[in-house]
């Protein structure tokens, strides 16, 4: 966590939240029920979603259409962060790519390590302090070879810092669906599985790097067990480019 300063303008009003338009709803009440017709998905586990409230909904992820499955399929809103290039394009491609991550309750930050992975830690909080739902991914990235891989703390600190409960999320097929480099799902079944709600405070506080670490193992947990999938006992990221890195992860063992 960084420490403010007096210059940091902390009197200045927080930006306001983007919300999902029109454009949502009609993806909602009109474009999900014909695509459901279309794709027939295997849903399992609404009833463990909580109506009201703070909640996490914590995925593995194996395919761009997660990010439209858990919307289309969760009994309420769904919130979740996109990469911000998805809403700065330019010209008819831009707009389209901004009207449809809208739509489907995506809110844009900036990805990477260090103060920005922060920052996306900050975003999300201030979403789930609202009483939405929010998405995660705790994997950090989609899996290119269908493993579970370790999870990233940053959901144990979301869980025990707003105090809302994780309800793990388990994909299956969406892979095939739409493999990587696909422009379009091809018509698969697939498996939307909603587990049981966790709650993880009892771990301890978020500064805790063990009631983190703790909390995030829980949620993997309960995940692979809606899944079955092979545990890659890693974090799903690139080699390190050079041996400074290499170092750095050392030396940071704690992913966000």
């Amino acid at each position: 966590m960084t420490q403010d300063h007096p210059d940091d303008g902390l009197d200045a009003e927080p930006e306001a939240l983007p919300k999902p338009g029109v454009l949502y709803f009609v993806g909602r009440w009109i474009v999900a029920p014909l695509a459901k017709l279309v794709y027939r998905p295997r849903v399992i586990g609404t009833r463990n979603v909580p109506r009201h409230g703070k909640v996490i909904l914590a995925s593995n992820h194996l395919s761009f259409i997660d990010s439209v499955l858990i919307p289309m399929t969760s009994p309420r809103r769904v919130q979740f962060l996109a990469k911000s290039h998805y809403f700065e394009g330019t010209g008819l491609k831009g707009r389209v790519s901004k009207a449809f991550f809208t739509a489907i309750g995506a809110v844009g930050v900036r990805r990477g390590a260090g103060q920005a992975a922060q920052e996306a830690l900050e975003q999300s909080r201030r979403i789930i302090d609202t009483g939405a739902a929010f998405a995660v991914y705790p994997e950090g990235t989609r899996s290119l070879d269908g493993r579970l891989y370790k999870g990233r703390t940053g959901i144990g600190w979301l869980a025990l810092t707003t105090g809302a409960k994780v309800v793990p999320v388990g994909l299956i097929g969406t892979d095939e669906m739409q493999p990587v480099g696909a422009k379009f799902p091809r018509v698969r079944r697939v498996t939307v599985a909603f587990g049981e709600p966790i709650d993880v405070s009892h771990y301890g506080p978020a500064e805790s790097g063990r009631a983190r670490r703790q909390a995030t193992d829980e949620i993997m947990a309960a995940i692979h067990g809606l899944t079955g999938q092979e545990l890659a006992n890693a974090y799903n990221e690139s080699p390190p480019a050079n041996a400074v890195e290499r170092v750095k992860r050392a030396l940071r063992p704690e992913r966000l």
